[in-house]
């Protein structure tokens, strides 16, 4: 009786830790999606360099794929000018040193000053390197009404 006592507070313990450090891992990965999201809004170049991986393949939700170069340059220039961004239904699952992120994703943009809203489904892979979550790919996907 004893043994069996021990070896179910033993299975439950080791199944807390897991839990807490994958909820840690899950938090870090959720700041950096709030980076990102943060310096999609500010067009700010330093902070989306900072979380973008210079392997980066970004889809939009109309088939263009760019690299990081592209993806920070428009966004910075105007050209893709997200004025707000709201996530929802966010889910995020860890691996390792790789996190897919699924959310809904609302805009205002500005595009090239024109106004617009985007609803999208977006697909997110981040990686950790070098220490950081580095967002590695995108894919945008258009919400059917």
């Amino acid at each position: 009786m004893l043994r069996q006592s021990f070896l179910v507070t033993t299975i439950l313990f080791f199944s807390i830790q897991v839990s807490i450090a994958q909820s840690k891992k899950q938090q870090e990965v959720a700041t950096a999606v709030e980076q990102l999201r943060k310096g999609m809004v500010d067009g700010d170049s330093v902070l989306l360099s900072s979380v973008v991986s210079d392997d980066l393949s970004y889809g939009h939700s109309g088939g263009h794929v760019e690299g990081k170069a592209e993806f920070v340059r428009k966004i910075v220039g105007g050209q893709s000018d997200f004025v707000t961004i709201d996530l929802a239904n966010q889910t995020i699952s860890v691996k390792d040193k790789t996190a897919i992120v699924r959310h809904d994703l609302n805009a205002k943009t500005n595009d090239n000053g024109k106004p617009n809203e985007v609803h999208l489904h977006i697909l997110l892979v981040w990686q950790k390197q070098h220490g950081s979550w580095q967002l590695v790919a995108r894919q945008a996907v258009k919400k059917v009404s």
